[in-house]
């Protein structure tokens, strides 16, 4: 893979195998983000839990202080007055049962799915095609509740899940290249303190086993996972 003139002065600015402190690491990942689009900064956190284990499964949500400079499309399950609520909060889809073919049949223009607990029957039976793309309502995320509101307003003002993959790696956005070093290492920060507080009690040895800053199409930069502790 040959790298563009950019990327390759870029790469000389840090050392692939340091782990750097949070502020350092922002810095160079942003350098690092030379391509013609507002590329996204996402973290990659290594775990030592066993995500086979149901007390060593790590899920929540954390509503980054900056947003993730992302636009999303939020379609929300509810009915009569919490439908009236979730379109008054600026929600782009709501609907009930009828959205149910549509979504089997393809339609996918929507970022976070929201439903009202009353809902999940209907739901459920989109389990199938939500759930490989991660979008299955859950209420450890907060998306699956009767404040139909606070879920929308917590979405579009930055709110992000994170959960263990089946490699027990949590990836997760943190902002744009074009944030500012405090505004990103402000979400960081932020993410890294949720994830530390959803500790689970069952995991042994090393929590944090790597964390890794990366832009879109850049190369990843070491985090000294010890001081994210």
């Amino acid at each position: 893979m040959k790298h563009g003139k950019k990327y390759v002065e870029a790469a000389k600015v840090y050392d692939k195998q340091t782990q750097y402190d949070r502020d350092e690491a922002v810095a160079i990942v942003k350098k690092l983000a030379t391509a013609k689009f507002d590329e996204t900064i996402e973290a990659h956190i290594r775990t030592g839990c066993d995500g086979r284990h149901a007390d060593q499964q790590i899920r929540g949500a954390v509503v980054l202080p900056h947003g993730t400079g992302k636009q999303v499309r939020v379609l929300v399950f509810a009915k009569n007055a919490k439908a009236e609520e979730a379109q008054a909060a600026g929600a782009e889809f709501v609907g009930a049962e009828e959205l149910v073919p549509k979504i089997q049949g393809g339609w996918f223009d929507f970022d976070v799915v929201v439903a009202t607990p009353d809902m999940m029957g209907v739901v459920g039976r989109l389990g199938r095609v939500l759930g490989p793309k991660g979008l299955m309502p859950n209420p450890k995320a907060g998306t699956v509740t009767m404040d139909v509101t606070k879920a929308v307003n917590d979405i579009k003002a930055g709110k992000i899940e994170y959960r263990l993959d089946k490699t027990n790696i949590i990836h997760v956005p943190i902002g744009k290249a074009s944030f500012t070093e405090e505004q990103l290492a402000d979400n960081f920060q932020t993410l890294m303190d949720a994830i530390n507080k959803a500790k689970p009690a069952a995991v042994k040895g090393q929590y944090l086993k790597s964390v890794v800053l990366t832009p879109t199409m850049g190369a990843g930069v070491k985090v000294n996972p010890l001081k994210l502790a």
